[in-house]
């Protein structure tokens, strides 16, 4: 009896596998990192870069921000502790009011959100 219990467990964890659908990390899956090290500036300026692309092609950011480069990244006082600002600025924009876009990202490297005002 136990001999067709425990068959029967590895038959039912194998089948549990076999159609599982595998998981994939989304766009910008590359930068979701654990841990509370901090990343370095040229990490977070490449994660800022992969989602300022996503954000264009989402369409939450015009095209025009596809050629604009990073202006500014500094380590910031942020509401829950230490953050990554990485400023980005596009003359090209007619709303001056979103001329520079702002994205903020832990200090491990994870985005937390993205905005034209820098708060």
């Amino acid at each position: 009896m136990k001999k067709l219990i425990a068959a029967t467990s590895i038959i039912a964890t194998l089948a549990a596998f076999a159609i599982a659908t595998p998981a994939r990390a989304s766009e910008g899956g590359s930068c979701h990192f654990h841990g509370s090290k901090s990343a370095t500036e040229a990490t977070v300026a490449g994660c800022a870069s992969e989602r300022k692309t996503s954000l264009i092609k989402t369409g939450k950011l015009d095209a025009s921000w596809q050629a604009v480069q990073q202006d500014k990244i500094e380590s910031i006082d942020g509401k829950k502790g230490k953050e990554w600002k990485v400023t980005f600025k596009n003359p090209a924009v007619t709303d001056k009011s979103k001329e520079a876009l702002y994205m903020f990202f832990t200090l491990p490297g994870n985005f937390i959100a993205a905005n034209f005002t820098g708060k």
